[in-house]
This record gives C-alpha cells, structure tokens and sequence, in this order.
C-alpha cells in the first residue's frame, strides 16, 4: 500500500510539475519580443475625425510602390487572373463564386462590392449589383428585398431562399458608400436601393417567419432574419463600424437606433471573446455564452470567427471608440497565436485554446478535413495589428507581408474565403479600406 501511495504521490507531483512547466513557458511567451522598430503604438483618434487612414505595411518598413504592387496584384488574381472568382456575364452582370463549394453566396457578392467601391471599380460593382439584383433578391412575398444566401452561378436556381443577416449588412453598407463615392445618377440609384432593404427590414413583422436583420429587443445582429435565427447571432457578423456608418448616412429616421446598436456590439464582442485567448465561438447567445447547432457546429473558433479581428480592427480604426479594451483584445489574440507559433497556429480551436474533437471540413466532392495554417486566419491576426500595442504585432504584420495566395503543401486552395480575407487585410494594413464619405 505504501508503495502504491508513493507511486500515486510521485505521478501527481510530475503531472504538477509538468501543468506548472507549462504555464511558465506560456507566460514567458506571452512576453513582448524585442524588435528594431520598437512597440507598435496604436492611433488614438478615429478617421471620422482625423480623416487619415493608417498604413501599418509602410511603417512595418515596405516600401510605398511594393505595397502598392501587392494591393494590385491581390485584387488581379482574385478578379482577373486564371484562380479567380470573379466571373463576367454578358455585357452588364458578374458574380463573385465560392468555387470550392460550387455556388455563390451573399457573403461574396456582398465582399466584392466592398472591395470595387473601396477600390474605385465602378463598373465591377455595377456588374455585381446587377446580377445580385437579378439573381440573388427577393422581388415580392414576405421576403421582399431579403436575398437568397446561395445560388448556382450557372443557372440562378436558389439553393437556400433564406437569408444570412451578415449579407444584408454589407450590401446595405456597400451601396452607401458607392452613393457617397459616385452619387446616384449614373445607371444605378444606389442609395434607393440601400433604402429598399432599409426600409423592407423595418417592414418584417414575423410574417411568414420573416424577421428584421437586427433583434430589435438586444439591438444586436441575428444569425438569420427569421423566427428561427432572431434570437441569437454570430461574432463575426459584428461590424460596429458599419452601424455607425448607416447611423451616419442611411437617413431613415432610425440613427439613434443604429448609434445603439453599434455600441450593443462592442459591449457584445466584452462577453463572447475568451479572457485568456481572444478566441470567439462561430455562434452565440446573445449574452455572449457559446451556442452549438445542427450537432456539432457553433460553439468552436472556425472559419466564421476568423473574421472577429478584422472587424474590431475596422472599428477601431474608423471610430475608435472603445480604444483601451479593443488594444486589450488585439493583445490576447495576437499573444495566444504567437505562443501556438506565429508560422504554424492552426484555424480551429476550441474557445479556451483547446484543439476541437472534431474539425469542421471546409468544399466539397470531397470535403477536406484538415487543421492547416490558414492564410485567411493569417490575414485578419495582421489586421489587429491596427490597435496592437506590442512589439509583436510587427511579426503578424511580416508574416501576411511573406505570405502568398496559392494551394497548400496537401494541394487545398481557397482563393475565394482565404483569397477575400487577404485583399481585405492588404487593404485595411495599407490604408485602403475606408469610411467612405460624400464626395470622396
């Protein structure tokens, strides 16, 4: 027995030793590093005040024509090049594609609009309304002006005539600032058609389940805008900044409302990020509390969270009007990414850093079922170096510097998800994803 006691003893002590052996090499990496360019130290006034946007990459230490040929040649192999998922249609339509997934969906439509307003690419985004228009919204029926999340490309046949809320946000998002960039009349009355989906989701009653985009009661995004999807959300659907921006600009009577719901997220994004590693379920309560779906879906870091960074980093810098825990934040998550290796962490984790049980694949025919060192996930760490405050921050902003869109050592490539995440990080980290205001 004695021996037995001992033996028991002595295993609890090496496991002690060992949970203790850990934990001091995680602080010690959770230590700032020392670089020749210092501490990156954050701006603390927003661009709607200053009307300046900051480029990280120039300060990293690159020069203005590399940058400049890197933003180029990002968006030419996303919409030009021989991988791209840009596709033209006739003389007037185009669409953006999930290739790996054989279809489109407003999550790409409404991204390339993004980028072709941001970019000046009139009539790319002129081709992309018209076809999202055509093919993607709801003309009539209790969805009206919603939009079917997935599409065939080939033949506009809806996969889904449901909607995804995160879609709404940017279509209405992108056709203000194209208002504001090139005015209304041109072909396309952009504003009114912000205004159609504007004013459709005040409309949504619960008729035929059909919701508004935003739960009116928390002021928060829903999943999806009906009756099954209202009542909880996404992190990453979360993008303060484009609140304040229809507060700003939509002129529908309802600002006040929008002001609060912009400031409902960032007090959401305090409840839903993990304390110790800055990680984000893919879906939740809207107290923040992970939320699991459909079996095993929801209550882990995956492909949606990526997306969380990019967002607070966006707000940060277009607003910065929660600077003190949005710095706090880009600290967390750029520290636990660092000490997972800042050239190997991997895509999906379990909230508290754990690795999941079971890895969500991503395509089809067949789907791939790998944890990989995303470029997707790589792309949104670098854009929180907008508000980072460490000297680390300059090895994420390195690390999408050196990093190139193109298939992985198993052969996987994902020029759209990845593809989009990357021209959005090259954008925002060299000053080109911008509030977008009249006359711009």
């Amino acid at each position: 027995m004695k021996r037995m006691m001992s033996l028991l003893l002595g295993l609890f002590l090496f496991n002690a030793l060992a949970i203790a052996d850990q934990d001091s090499t995680r602080k010690d990496c959770e230590n700032d590093i020392t670089d020749s360019r210092g501490k990156m130290v954050p701006w603390t006034a927003g661009a709607v005040e200053t009307g300046k946007y900051r480029n990280v990459l120039l300060e990293a230490g690159y020069s203005q024509e590399a940058i400049d040929a890197k933003l180029v040649k990002a968006y030419a192999d996303l919409f030009e090049g021989p991988n791209r998922i840009y596709f033209e249609v006739g003389d007037s339509m185009g669409y953006v594609s999930d290739i790996k997934n054989h279809d489109c969906r407003t999550e790409g439509l409404s991204y390339g609009l993004m980028v072709a307003v941001q970019l000046d690419k009139k009539d790319v985004f002129d081709r992309l309304w018209r076809w999202t228009r055509a093919y993607m919204q709801h003309q009539g029926g209790s969805r009206d002006a919603y939009f079917a999340w997935s599409v065939d490309p080939k033949t506009g046949k809806h996969f889904s005539e449901g909607s995804a809320s995160d879609g709404e946000l940017y279509f209405v998002t992108a056709l203000i600032f194209a208002s504001n960039r090139w005015g209304n009349e041109t072909g396309i009355n952009y504003y009114g058609e912000a205004r159609r989906i504007l004013d459709a989701m005040w409309s949504k009653d619960g008729t035929d389940r059909q919701t508004h985009v935003i739960n009116t009661e928390h002021k928060l995004i829903t999943f999806v805008p009906d009756s099954g999807g209202y009542h909880w959300t996404d992190p990453s659907y979360h993008v303060p900044a484009f609140m304040e921006v229809w507060a700003a600009y939509a002129n529908d009577g309802h600002e006040d409302f929008y002001r609060a719901c912009a400031d409902s997220s960032r007090a959401y994004l305090k409840r839903a990020v993990h304390p110790k590693t800055g990680l984000t379920p893919d879906y939740s309560h809207f107290d923040g509390s992970p939320l699991r779906r459909w079996g095993r879906m929801g209550d882990a870091f995956r492909y949606d969270s990526w997306r969380v960074p990019m967002n607070i980093a966006m707000d940060h810098s277009w607003y910065a009007k929660d600077q003190e825990w949005q710095q706090h934040y880009a600290k967390l998550i750029q520290n636990f990414l660092f000490c997972e290796g800042i050239d190997r962490f991997n895509d999906q984790y379990n909230i508290d850093g754990s690795t999941p049980e079971w890895i969500l694949p991503a395509g089809k025919n067949p789907p791939v079922q790998r944890l990989r060192h995303s470029i997707g996930l790589k792309s949104t760490a670098a854009c929180a170096s907008l508000l980072g405050t460490q000297a680390k921050s300059w090895a994420f902003v390195d690390e999408i510097w050196k990093a190139e869109l193109k298939p992985y050592d198993d052969g996987y490539f994902d020029p759209y998800y990845d593809g989009l995440l990357y021209l959005f990080s090259l954008m925002h980290l060299s000053g080109n994803y911008r509030l977008i205001t009249p006359g711009s």
